[in-house]
């Protein structure tokens, strides 16, 4: 019998021969130096910024519900009810399609049928002028110089709007009220319409009058009281919307203002689209909106 070890040697060299041919079969692949690798890459491309708007956001009115004058004078009648007539306003808001940076529409109206004619007004003028004595007779509120000053001063304002005599405003400049006035709007300015000659004609303008300026495209003004009937509406609508289309007018030929809704609220009523129309055909007879609420 053969010994052990005489038979381990033969197969240890088969088993490591084997390794060896098994090995050699093995496909070998080169590595490929760092340097040669290459990616595709793609530059981020900037983003295009959006051009700023130059006109005021619109709202498409093809499909927003529109109301007659009387129609929706009974919706916001129905909103107020239970309230003095007197206490609520209705307001008209004019939506226009303009420039941002554009020059505005401000003026004074006096409507047909004034809305507010409690109005309190101070005149700056020498006390026994005769521009003095025309103010008192117009009914201003507070009539002087020296006097008006000193209440200013001492934060006394108890009026709703103020204007100058010509003869007084270097005087009033003097007194400094620029700081104390301006931040309300009271600074009477040849700008605005309140340094004048005529006091008279223009407190009585004042009273019952109303001012309107252009905010961010729109115009509101108060054109009536609760108690108003229909006709008297109409009539303040129609004279104050003159007055803005004459304004518009009066413009440069290269700025365009034109009007692209007009919206009925009051006090505590939303507002409703107006048609242009003064009653619709399902509309209630203007009579039913005169008188108490």
């Amino acid at each position: 019998m053969a010994h052990p070890r005489s038979l381990l040697a033969p197969l240890s060299r088969l088993t490591i021969s084997s390794f060896a041919a098994s090995r050699s079969e093995v496909p070998r692949f080169a590595s490929i130096p760092h340097q040669t690798i290459r990616c595709a890459t793609t530059k981020a491309q900037p983003k295009k910024k959006k051009k700023a708007r130059n006109t005021f956001l619109q709202h498409d009115l093809k499909k927003a519900e529109k109301f007659s004058l009387i129609d929706a004078m009974q919706y916001i009648r129905a909103f107020e009810v239970g309230r003095n007539p007197s206490s609520s306003k209705y307001e008209l808001h004019v939506r226009l399609r303009t420039l941002k940076n554009g020059p505005v529409i401000r003026n004074r109206l006096r409507l047909p049928h004034p809305v507010k004619t409690d109005i309190r007004i101070c005149v700056i003028a020498a006390p026994d002028s005769k521009p003095a004595a025309e103010a008192r007779a117009a009914g201003a509120t507070l009539v002087g110089e020296d006097e008006v000053f000193n209440q200013i001063k001492e934060g006394k304002i108890d009026f709703e709007r103020c204007i100058c005599h010509i003869d007084s405003l270097q005087k009033m400049n003097k007194a400094g009220l620029g700081r104390l006035l301006g931040p309300k709007g009271l600074m009477p300015s040849t700008k605005a319409g309140t340094v004048v000659t005529n006091v008279g004609v223009t407190v009585r303008n004042m009273t019952g009058g109303s001012e309107y300026r252009e905010r961010l495209g729109v115009i509101r003004m108060a054109v009536g009281q609760l108690g108003f009937t229909p006709e008297e509406m109409q009539n303040n609508i129609k004279g104050f919307m003159d007055a803005i289309k004459k304004e518009m007018a009066q413009m440069s030929d290269r700025i365009t203002k034109e009007i692209h809704e007009v919206v009925l609220s009051s006090t505590n009523a939303p507002g409703f689209t107006l048609s242009g129309d003064f009653k619709g055909p399902d509309s209630i007879s203007p009579k039913e909106l005169s008188g108490p609420l």
